[in-house]
């Protein structure tokens, strides 16, 4: 385990008091954890004879079906049988995850595992990590942050992400793209991956363009509000634009309501993103025509960078990207769900 430069008295207690008091992703005192515990097991020895403590910074598990897959592949490799003390910290806020970051720092944890709710303002919070000797791993999403403040960044790429869906969406040859355009959490990077790509083809075509543009915050029943009020005012579309799957699923529900069809050869294409097994199920019986793969499950990968790093060796790459692709209702097959569905 290494050995860690002390933080000042004013990192310590100043910032603890400042930004802690009004947080909801501050961990617990006595287990270290917000809302969830570490999965438990016989210790295992580090290569110092010590467990290696690790700070866990996520979105809310309940936040979609990527998530909860997410959290628990955390959950289920970052355990004491495979010689680690995990805390975790979870908000779908920047500030709550930068307040609960700095609260690790203090607690001077061996690895801080960011998963960054938005790309900035972590520079500060990577810096004191940095001079406390804690080592940075970034995992699912990227920040705005000079790569020098963390060992290895293991993502998504959001932005193919996008330009794979557009790609899909162009290749369907509408005479005119209608689009009810619902977002994620603006800011984080999936949202400005998938939102990209989609602004630079609607701003380059006149017959591309946004029916509305809003963001649902990865929730069903927002986006449904938003999808029926579209309805209420009349305005025609003909394709729904998730940023995940549990938007698409509010926003099918709303034209399902008003009678509206849906999926191949019907009056609206519904994308989505994440793979959950019951939206490719949706694509396989032709009820929804695309969804985005978003791989969630990063936690071995980051494993093996900490048992490389524990024995002295950096990463080869600072970038990891995972691989994904996009599913077509046309081409999925049920071994195609069984493989990547989440």
């Amino acid at each position: 385990m290494k050995i860690k430069k002390i933080l000042g008295t004013v990192l310590s207690l100043a910032i603890a008091a400042s930004m802690f008091s009004a947080c909801g992703a501050k961990p617990d005192s006595d287990s270290g954890e917000t809302t969830a515990a570490a999965d438990g097991g016989a210790p295992a020895a580090s290569t110092s004879g010590e467990l290696i403590k690790v700070g866990i910074i996520n979105n809310d598990p309940n936040e979609s079906g990527y998530r909860t897959a997410n959290d628990k592949d955390m959950k289920d490799t970052f355990t004491e049988a495979n010689g680690y003390k995990a805390s975790f910290a979870y908000s779908l806020k920047n500030d709550e995850q930068i307040a609960a970051a700095q609260k690790f720092v203090q607690d001077e944890v061996d690895y801080l595992l960011i998963s960054a709710a938005g790309t900035s303002g972590w520079d500060s919070v990577l810096k004191d990590a940095q001079a406390a000797g804690i080592k940075v791993i970034l995992f699912d999403r990227t920040i705005d942050a000079d790569d020098s403040l963390y060992e290895a960044s293991i993502v998504s790429d959001m932005a193919q992400e996008g330009q794979t869906a557009v790609d899909w969406l162009i290749s369907q040859n509408l005479s005119e793209y209608k689009i009810v355009h619902i977002q994620g959490v603006m800011g984080g990077a999936p949202q400005i991956g998938r939102t990209g790509a989609l602004e630079a083809q609607v701003a380059a075509n006149d017959n591309w363009s946004f029916v509305t543009q809003q963001t649902a915050e990865w929730n069903a029943e927002t986006a449904q509000q938003i999808v029926q009020s579209v309805i209420d005012s009349g305005e025609s579309f003909n394709v729904v634009y998730a940023e995940n799957d549990d938007m698409a699923k509010g926003a099918v529900a709303a034209l399902d309501k008003a009678n509206i069809s849906h999926g191949v050869g019907k009056d609206v294409i519904i994308m989505g993103f994440d793979c959950n097994k019951w939206a490719l199920e949706e694509l396989l019986a032709g009820n929804w025509n695309y969804d985005g793969q978003c791989n969630p499950f990063q936690a071995s990968y980051i494993h093996d960078i900490i048992q490389n790093l524990e024995k002295g060796t950096a990463p080869s790459e600072k970038v990891i990207i995972m691989e994904e692709q996009g599913f077509d209702a046309t081409k999925i097959t049920k071994e195609d769900i069984e493989k990547y569905g989440i």
